[in-house]
C-alpha cells in the first residue's frame, strides 16, 4: 500500500537554475520509476541556513510530497546521499492530519489564483 511523504532537501548554493532542475528532476524520476507519485512540490528558494554545513550558510530549499511504498524511501535517500548536490535532506511519513491540512493548504492557495486572475 502507496503511504504518503513529504521531504525537504537542500541543495548547495552554488547551482544554476538548470541544475537545479535536473537534480529535482533526478528524484523526481527515481520515485516515478519505482511506483511512486509526486502529489505537490514547492521550490522555496535560497535561504539562509540556520548553522554553517559544509562550510556553505545558505542553501536552495525543496519540499516534495509524494505517495509511495515505504521501500523505495531508502533508495531515495541513498540518492540523497550519493549525489554532491544535496547538502541536507530529511522525509517522513505524513499522518492524516497533516494530508488534511497540506490539501486544505493547497485548495486555498489554487482559489486565491483563481481570484487574482
Amino acid at each position: 500500500m502507496d503511504r504518503r511523504y513529504e521531504t525537504v532537501f537542500i541543495m548547495t548554493p552554488v547551482l544554476s537554475d538548470v541544475q537545479m532542475k535536473e537534480a529535482v528532476q533526478k528524484f523526481k524520476d527515481l520515485l516515478e520509476s519505482n511506483g511512486g507519485k509526486v502529489v505537490h512540490e514547492e521550490h522555496w528558494g535560497l535561504r539562509k541556513l540556520a548553522y554553517p554545513i559544509q562550510k556553505k550558510t545558505t542553501g536552495f530549499y525543496h519540499l516534495m510530497e509524494f505517495d509511495t511504498d515505504p521501500g523505495v524511501i531508502e533508495k531515495l535517500e541513498v540518492a540523497y546521499r550519493r549525489d554532491e548536490r544535496i547538502i541536507r535532506f530529511l522525509t517522513f511519513k505524513m499522518e492524516k492530519y497533516a494530508i488534511e491540512y497540506s490539501e486544505k493548504k493547497k485548495s486555498r492557495s489554487k482559489e486565491k489564483s483563481e481570484e487574482e486572475k
